[in-house]
């Protein structure tokens, strides 16, 4: 079996590595791709426990790249990024295997598709959103983000009916936008991806799919897939 898996993926959490949200990115991986769950362990009731973590971060992932033998690195989470400010940069100096964050994958996405304004959907309290479009603003991303909620009261599924519904009340609050961004796989929107772009006719840019998208390109592979969005069905290339 090991054979046949032309790369291993680290796909690295700040919390738990069995967290529920990880069966909804199973899906979009083919067979020859392996996916190495790891979890951090930084934070547990509160999103905001991984604050100020960034040494460790970058210790912990170099020692899992040197143990683990991947070929490439997702490191998962909007809030680890904005609560650890400098750690893209400081990745790209301490790691030399391609890899991506979440908010890294999903601009390279939304420049690919020239979507300069956005509806941000995210699982987060008003705070962690603030902090997430100030970081997109500095990327060139202008974000509206309507909707927030109390931290951590979000259901740990919502329904894709659910997803969709959130969804289409927000996109027609906000106006014109170029695409749609879903930010935290706790509001997984991996199933209402082809719902949401057909009835909504816009491009909806998902964090799991992007980072997937994102990394594999950067090793030089490309698997288009249907049923999945825009971005999975079309796999385009990075814009550099």
């Amino acid at each position: 079996m090991a054979e046949n898996i032309k790369a291993r993926i680290g796909f690295v959490s700040g919390g738990s590595s069995s967290m529920p949200h990880y069966n909804s990115f199973l899906p979009i991986v083919p067979k020859e791709i392996e996916v190495d769950f790891q979890g951090l362990q930084l934070y547990g009731k509160s999103l905001y426990e991984i604050s100020d973590k960034k040494e460790i971060i970058l210790r912990r992932v170099k020692e899992f790249i040197a143990e683990r033998k991947w070929d490439g690195l997702i490191l998962t989470a909007a809030p680890t990024e904005v609560l650890n400010p400098g750690l893209y940069d400081d990745l790209k100096a301490a790691v030399s295997i391609p890899f991506t964050t979440a908010l890294n994958a999903c601009v390279a996405a939304l420049r690919v598709y020239s979507a300069p304004k956005v509806l941000l959907l995210t699982p987060f309290d008003a705070k962690l959103n603030d902090l997430i479009v100030a970081h997109l603003a500095k990327a060139g991303v202008t974000a509206l983000s309507p909707n927030s909620f109390d931290e951590l009261a979000v259901p740990k599924r919502m329904t894709p009916d659910e997803v969709f519904d959130l969804t289409r009340k927000n996109f027609a609050a906000v106006g014109k936008v170029d695409a749609i961004y879903f930010q935290g796989a706790v509001l997984d929107p991996v199933k209402s991806l082809e719902r949401i772009e057909s009835e909504l006719q816009a491009t909806v840019i998902a964090s799991n799919p992007a980072m997937f998208w994102y990394v594999l390109s950067k090793l030089g592979r490309k698997y288009p897939l249907n049923g999945y969005g825009r971005l999975l069905r079309e796999w385009p290339l990075i814009k550099e």
